[in-house]
């Protein structure tokens, strides 16, 4: 039976609507990292998506994390301290919170080189919509004394951290996005080299606002015997990131056609 004229416009506008829908929402699993990096996430160096690998297993969500390393990474100057050489970055797309809300996720952070001659580092950032800091959530750091998380020598961090007391498992680095340090352990066994196993990170949002959330790790002092992070589980008020992505302005636009649309049908069927 053919289609009428306005039954096709109907049609038409109907998937143009549910298209800007499915664009603002984003998808459900988005950022449990199952299939990869979420479209609009920025990488700059070495970052993938990986399951169990090596001495890393899979996070308390189970699948795929996503990870980020220095390896074969560019110069990154980290968090501006001075002695940064190079390394990764991942952040996420701009997404909506509320004051009260939770922003919680997994890491595992992984280094094969364990003197503080050369202290590598990791760190979670909250940015705001401008990319200035909101919050230093973590970070990370090599230590063959104490504990590894906060990183000694770093500013305060704003998260709470479970476990609160981080230590590494000395030698475990087995980890394929270590390149050739993989399995590597400059200081010896017994030194800061290893892997934290999963920590998890909680903060609450205490101003409304767009945000960013920033992963990052970088070398310290030269570029050898590298060093990584695993990361999975992210949610804000108990919901993945992506399902609260602020829209793009072309989606805002295409939304705004659709309901135009829509709405001008009515007006000549009640006319």
């Amino acid at each position: 039976m053919p289609i009428s004229k306005h039954s096709a416009i109907h049609l038409g506008l109907t998937a143009l609507f549910s298209a800007s829908l499915f664009s603002i929402s984003g998808a459900a699993s988005a950022t449990a990292f199952d299939s990869g990096i979420p479209a609009g996430w920025v990488c700059t160096g070495n970052c993938g998506t990986l399951g169990a690998n090596g001495d890393i297993t899979s996070s308390p969500e189970g699948g795929n994390y996503a990870y980020i390393s220095t390896s074969g990474a560019p110069s990154n100057t980290g968090l501006g301290l001075g002695g940064e050489t190079n390394g990764s970055l991942l952040v996420s797309n701009l997404f909506s919170a509320t004051n009260g809300d939770d922003l919680e996720f997994y890491f595992n952070y992984v280094t094969s080189d364990g003197t503080t001659s050369f202290i590598e580092y990791a760190w979670a950032r909250l940015l705001n919509e401008d990319s200035s800091q909101a919050a230093l959530l973590f970070t990370a750091r090599t230590n063959p004394n104490g504990t590894t998380v906060p990183g000694f020598g770093l500013p305060p961090i704003a998260a709470t951290i479970t476990p609160a007391v981080v230590n590494v498992t000395a030698g475990a680095t087995n980890w394929s996005p270590l390149g050739g340090s993989s399995g590597a352990c400059y200081g010896g066994l017994g030194a800061g080299c290893g892997n934290t196993g999963w920590v998890q990170s909680l903060y609450t949002i205490l101003v409304d606002g767009n945000y960013y959330l920033e992963f990052g790790v970088t070398n310290w002092g030269d570029t050898a015997l590298d060093t990584g992070m695993a990361i999975d589980g992210i949610l804000i008020g108990g919901q993945p990131i992506d399902d609260n992505g602020v829209p793009e302005p072309a989606s805002l636009a295409l939304l705004g056609i659709g309901l135009a649309g829509l709405g001008a049908m009515r007006r000549r069927k009640t006319a």
